[in-house]
């Protein structure tokens, strides 16, 4: 269960990076209460996961989950670029993140 508790922590984490982008500055209310709630919910369920990973584990797959999920989306969805480096070093990352979850069970 730990596990899927990193991962809902990452899903909050790319929430809380597009809601920070959104409040323009902290100017506007919606967005910022969203920011919040992204904040919280990626911390109470990163330290739900850290109850039984380690925590360099913990930390390294949620941020690369967050990482690369936070570059896909912005490539399919927001008119980012897609370069052949970048996802390759996006791949390289999920890679990281799938080597260090088998090797922490």
């Amino acid at each position: 269960m730990s596990w899927v508790f990193i991962l809902i922590a990452a899903l909050f984490e790319i929430g809380w990076i597009y809601s920070l982008k959104a409040t323009a500055g902290f100017t506007k209310i919606i967005p910022l209460l969203f920011y919040a709630c992204c904040g919280l919910g990626a911390a109470f369920f990163l330290s739900q996961g850290l109850k039984h990973i380690s925590t360099g584990t913990a930390y390294a797959v949620w941020v690369g989950i967050a990482v690369a999920g936070t570059n896909i989306i912005s490539m399919l969805f927001l008119e980012e670029p897609v370069r052949v480096l970048k996802l390759l070093f996006v791949m390289l990352i999920i890679i990281g993140v799938a080597g260090l979850k088998v090797i922490e069970q």
